[in-house]
């Protein structure tokens, strides 16, 4: 009786510096963005002043136009990476001696800085003086004013995005595929199945578990996104390209702090309402699989 109160009281206390830090850093913050959510602030001083920086956010004029721009972008985002990472997983998970070379190339993106790629796509995509205008020049095509035009500068940017994302799907995709057993190619081959019956019959219903976990990283990933909007275009033209991180920072940058934590408190709430209900019914579908 006594070794077992030993063992149960080391369980728990063992797990007590991670709950430690996971108050210090999350449940805290939290807390605190909640509260001060709910107040004037500034650095030294603070008011409580109860909803008013909710319903001063909520009745924001752009926020209509970022709350649609920030579901297309992120619907958008998580598809062209779903389909893009699902098809390069397919083609890198065959016997190609160049394989590992290819597999380290698309991944190679996901490395980089995403203020730095911002910057690099932003003076590419200039309308006269950008790389991609003067190579479409050269077979004698007009390029567009990739982020000048409101009418494609979020789909100019959820490109972009998708360029520096789709590695990550990529390897999840192929860590999916190459653990379902070589047992069920056999049966297929021996069946007379040729490679579209493989992918469909095999690949696709059995990488469910990779693709759930891409559309739940890459949704959350473009409803969160902020850094990639604001190195390319600051949300302009206009409020074309903003989503409702740069509102808020916006907010944050013009000195309305309670403002922008109510915002963060909303955009957290948001980013909870849509993401738990998807992923309950991914769940649900893989189960029934």
């Amino acid at each position: 009786m006594n070794n077992k109160l030993i063992n149960r009281t080391y369980t728990y206390s063992f797990l007590l510096p991670a709950g430690i830090i996971y108050f210090v850093f999350f449940l805290l913050p939290t807390i605190m963005s909640l509260f001060f959510s709910m107040t004037w602030w500034s650095l030294t001083d603070w008011k409580f002043i109860g909803l008013e920086n909710f319903k001063t956010f909520l009745t924001e004029p752009s926020l209509n136009i970022g709350f649609k721009n920030t579901i297309i972008y992120a619907v958008v985002t998580c598809g062209l990476k779903v389909i893009l990472g699902l098809l390069l997983g397919v083609f890198l998970s065959s016997k190609l001696k160049t394989v590992s070379f290819i597999r380290s190339m698309v991944f190679f993106p996901t490395l980089l800085s995403t203020i730095a790629i911002g910057m690099a796509f932003a003076m590419m995509m200039h309308p006269t003086q950008g790389l991609i205008n003067l190579a479409l020049q050269t077979v004698g095509i007009v390029g567009p004013d990739w982020l000048g035009d409101s009418k494609i500068a979020l789909l100019s940017v959820a490109l972009v995005d998708v360029w520096k994302g789709v590695g990550m799907a990529t390897v999840i995709f192929i860590a999916g595929i190459m653990s379902i057993p070589e047992d069920y190619y056999e049966a297929l081959m021996i069946d007379g199945g040729n490679a579209w019956h493989k992918f469909w019959n095999i690949i696709l219903p059995l990488s469910r578990p990779a693709m759930n976990s891409v559309i739940i990283l890459a949704f959350i990933g473009g409803l969160r996104s902020f850094d990639l909007i604001w190195a390319m275009t600051k949300g302009g033209p206009g409020f074309s390209t903003d989503l409702i991180a740069s509102i808020i920072y916006k907010q944050y940058q013009a000195g309305f702090y309670g403002l922008s934590t109510a915002g963060n408190v909303i955009l957290f709430l948001l980013v909870s309402a849509l993401a738990f209900p998807l992923y309950a019914y991914l769940n649900k579908k893989e189960v029934d699989l």
